[in-house]
């Protein structure tokens, strides 16, 4: 079923709405259905001195939103050196802490090292690459899942430079983004940098504060809090204004992109337009590996080899609908509220990208109501 004209004019109502009730500075929007793109819209400003205007072809840095990217990368990798989500990690990389687990259950956060226990600092590929590999396993595959909000990018980075001899960045631009011509970057070179806008962090509400993740979050000791510490390093929101952290290329949280790069990638994930990557790796990123209660995120979440999907109950419903209502959506949110997925069943991709941040673990009111005004009619 066609997305109805009257359902993109509600997804523009919200997205206007944003700037006029939520503080909105500058965001774009972008949805493609079956092969075409539908809505690209850029608005606001990269600052809120509004010194340069937010066109749709703004950069902004999408943390967690470079996971999807990032695992078809490693993927990608995989299916080019003969192998998949289903070969043992150990294959490549010897001295990973678990002989006998999979890149799936590794991809899915199955593998327990979401926090580390020996110091390391992000800057030092080496150095967290040696903690990762001396940290016991806090959880094994089959005792359940807890995101890996930082460690996650350092285990795919190092695998891929195993397999290819480049970092996941500079194989991901080579490999997928040029082929796509897509603006996702995972390590941003100094030519993009003038197009980049700043980012301001969200202010918690009471809400907020009385979330589950957010008490742990804010428990020193606690593993939510050790998971998003370590390795130690480029904590605050002003650190990512940085160009040093734009181009680090941090597979995890450092990817720089655009509304229309990632509706484009998500696309291409679909089979909507041609893609540099195989089906094989379509269908890990697409297929459910993992769910439950998250041990790191203290609320029910699922994950494929890379990528989020709604959580379902007992009955096969939804309990959140980030991702539209097909059970068979999928793609990753990022802090602050920005969020890009596929729904492979309606061959709808979107992507929503901003700079004024929110205090939510999971894409907000900004977005939400635009991903269901985008499936009013569906």
């Amino acid at each position: 079923m066609a997305i109805s004209p009257s359902a993109l004019g509600g997804m523009l109502e919200v997205f206007e709405r944003n700037f006029r009730d939520r503080g909105e500075i500058g965001a774009s929007v972008c949805v493609w259905w079956n092969g075409v793109e539908l809505v690209s819209e850029g608005h606001g400003w990269c600052e809120k001195e509004r010194r340069r205007k937010w066109t749709e072809d703004t950069l902004v840095p999408v943390y967690s939103a470079t996971k999807g990217p990032a695992s078809a990368a490693l993927l990608h990798a995989l299916d080019t050196h003969g192998l998949n989500e289903d070969s043992r990690v150990a294959e490549v990389w010897p001295r990973f802490p678990l002989p006998r687990a999979s890149f799936a259950e590794m991809l899915s956060h199955q593998c327990g090292l979401a926090a580390l226990d020996r110091a390391a600092n992000v800057w030092n590929h080496e150095e967290v690459i040696a903690a990762c590999e001396s940290q016991t396993p806090m959880w094994r595959p089959g005792e359940g899942h807890g995101y890996h909000p930082r460690t996650f990018g350092f285990l795919l980075d190092e695998c891929v430079r195993r397999l290819t001899g480049v970092p996941l960045g500079v194989w991901w631009r080579r490999e997928i983004a040029v082929p796509l011509g897509i603006d996702v970057w995972i390590g941003l070179p100094e030519s993009e940098w003038p197009r980049v806008a700043r980012l301001y962090p969200g202010r918690a509400e009471k809400s907020d504060l009385a979330d589950g993740f957010y008490a742990s979050f804010n428990s020193r000791k606690s593993l939510t809090a050790r998971a998003f510490g370590s390795p130690k390093g480029l904590h605050a929101v002003h650190e990512m204004n940085d160009p040093k952290a734009w181009a680090a290329g941090f597979p995890a949280m450092g990817g720089v992109a655009g509304a229309r790069g990632l509706a484009k990638f998500y696309q291409a994930v679909t089979g909507g337009v041609p893609a540099p990557f195989s089906p094989r790796v379509r269908r890990a990123l697409a297929r459910p590996r993992s769910q439950g209660d998250d041990r790191v995120l203290m609320r029910e979440t699922c994950f494929t080899s890379g990528c989020q999907r709604d959580p379902l109950d007992a009955d096969g419903g939804k309990i959140r609908r980030l991702y539209g209502p097909s059970a068979a959506a999928f793609g990753h949110p990022g802090a602050g509220g920005c969020h890009a997925f596929a729904d492979p069943e309606s061959g709808v991709s979107f992507a929503y990208v901003m700079n004024q941040m929110v205090m939510s673990v999971m894409p907000g009111l900004k977005c939400r109501e635009m991903v269901d005004a985008v499936f009013a009619e569906i």
